[in-house]
């Protein structure tokens, strides 16, 4: 698994993550079996930094429940935000987040969609600086949101940036990437797939014959390439409740990755289809 430098540590994360959205948010009992082998599939391919938020519903508790009896729990990368107003109610929920996810400490701690962000951002530091979360960040799903997210980095420092970013949403290689890149600031990338609509215009297509030239087996795998191949991307997080196809995602994060040249033939490639 290619891993990626966070800038302001130095220390480095696997470029294939999960996501928890829809996927995490169900009940503990009927996600055992099933999610549990997601999990494993997961670890197993070389990721390392699961994702998730109050916002989620139940996939916090679902994911402290399942990861804490895997003996790999310790080597796992916990994210997840802040999603309220006011500092009394988000210390409240991210003292419930910490205490659901069944962690000492939360690995990163982002603002949900930049959700009263100048409160929470001076309450992150300090957290930071007491040890209870390693690395705060600031969250969006939307191009419409790029500049808002732009100008909170520029006014203060942050870890980590979440953001959309996908081979049909390429606003963020117009300017937020390079912005990430210019400031030190880690990226994590939201709706890889456009919330899954890609995979309805690509089933019933076979892969071009010159994806294997990339190991490419599965279409999720050539998705996924694409976005990792920028530079500037640090991570990035699909989600999946099949195990089958969190395999074929992991393998996106193994072998080449396309050049400026290939990138281009893969836009054009899903264009002609």
């Amino acid at each position: 698994m290619i891993s990626r430098t966070i800038p302001s540590s130095g220390e480095t994360i696997p470029v294939i993550g999960m996501g928890t959205y829809n996927t995490f948010d169900t009940s503990e009992n009927a996600a055992k079996d099933y999610l549990t082998s997601v999990l494993n599939t997961f670890y197993q391919g070389g990721g390392r930094l699961l994702d998730s938020s109050p916002m989620y519903g139940n996939a916090e508790r679902v994911v402290g429940v399942l990861t804490s009896k895997a003996p790999y729990a310790n080597e796992l990368f916990y994210a997840t935000k802040v999603w309220t107003t006011g500092r009394e109610n988000g210390i409240r929920q991210m003292e419930d987040s910490i205490s659901l996810m069944k962690r000492k400490t939360i690995d990163l701690m982002q603002v949900h969609n930049l959700s009263d962000w100048k409160t929470y951002l001076p309450l992150l530091r300090e957290w930071k600086e007491a040890g209870k979360i390693r690395y705060i960040g600031i969250t969006h799903y939307t191009d419409s949101s790029h500049a808002e997210l732009e100008k909170v980095m520029r006014a203060t420092p942050v870890d980590f940036v979440q953001f959309n970013y996908s081979i049909q949403e390429r606003r963020a290689e117009d300017h937020l990437l390079t912005v990430a890149a210019e400031l030190g600031v880690a990226t994590l990338i939201n709706r890889p797939f456009g919330q899954g609509r890609l995979f309805s215009q690509l089933s019933s297509q076979p892969l071009p014959d010159w994806a294997g030239d990339l190991n490419i087996k599965s279409w999720g795998a050539f998705l996924l390439k694409y976005i990792i191949a920028h530079p500037a991307v640090t991570c990035v997080i699909p989600a999946s409740s099949n195990a089958k196809h969190v395999a074929e995602n992991m393998q996106a994060g193994e072998g080449p990755l396309p050049d400026e040249k290939m990138r281009a033939k893969m836009v054009a490639c899903l264009r002609g289809l």
